[in-house]
């Protein structure tokens, strides 16, 4: 028997979408596989996220997600931090709580939380070898300032801007690419390996819930 599955998305920031939405449709696409009968994953339906604080705002969200009639709702925060402990605690946990608390009913209680250790750039360099493939250089890891485990980085966005400047160092004014982070998302998060950001704790348990809510639908 198959099934559709329609997904909603709501990011932390503006440019998460671009890296984000691939990542979830791809990684609920790779865990279907593990289900019940034929799983059809639809294109993720991205909720611009609401003003407000963090829980209020999640309700809002979800009550759109209700209303489109989204059946998994991914909710993204980056930790901020060497570890995801604070942002469970201080935003993600208290959101799922106020929405699962909800009793009429109108809003999407099927949660996924999204937590990457540090920012979500840190789960782009998850894959250095595609980052370096669209970033257009051979220099190596060292060189470019990506040779550590990517959630060790406390600013990953700036590691990845610093790696795009170095890059094109030796490049001729004629041949040099005014390259932007902007322009890495969506390539890197429809190409980014997922047994690479498997590797990462965040990124596990992120997949863990995906397994989570497909039991809910009785579908794992």
């Amino acid at each position: 028997m198959s099934h559709q599955i329609i997904i909603g998305l709501t990011t932390e920031g503006p440019t998460d979408i671009r890296f984000l939405e691939n990542i979830v449709q791809r990684s609920f696409e790779h865990v279907a596989f593990e289900c019940k009968g034929q799983i059809e994953v639809l294109p993720v339906q991205f909720i611009p996220k609401e003003s407000g604080e963090f829980a209020d705002a999640a309700v809002k969200n979800a009550k759109r997600a209700y209303e489109q009639g989204i059946m998994v709702f991914c909710i993204h925060a980056d930790a901020d931090d060497k570890t995801d402990a604070a942002t469970f605690a201080t935003r993600i946990d208290p959101a799922f709580s106020a929405i699962n608390q909800m009793v009429d009913e109108t809003v999407c209680k099927n949660l996924v939380a999204i937590v990457p250790v540090q920012m979500t750039e840190a789960w782009m360099l998850s894959d250095k070898k595609l980052l370096k493939t669209e970033i257009g250089t051979n220099k190596t890891d060292l060189e470019l300032g990506i040779d550590k485990e990517p959630e060790t980085y406390n600013a990953p966005k700036e590691v990845i801007k610093h790696a795009i400047r170095i890059s094109r160092q030796d490049l001729t004014r004629r041949r040099r690419h005014e390259l932007t982070i902007e322009e890495l998302y969506s390539p890197v998060g429809q190409k980014i390996e997922l047994i690479l950001l498997e590797k990462l704790p965040s990124y596990r348990k992120f997949e863990s819930g995906i397994r989570q809510a497909f039991q809910k639908m009785n579908l794992l």
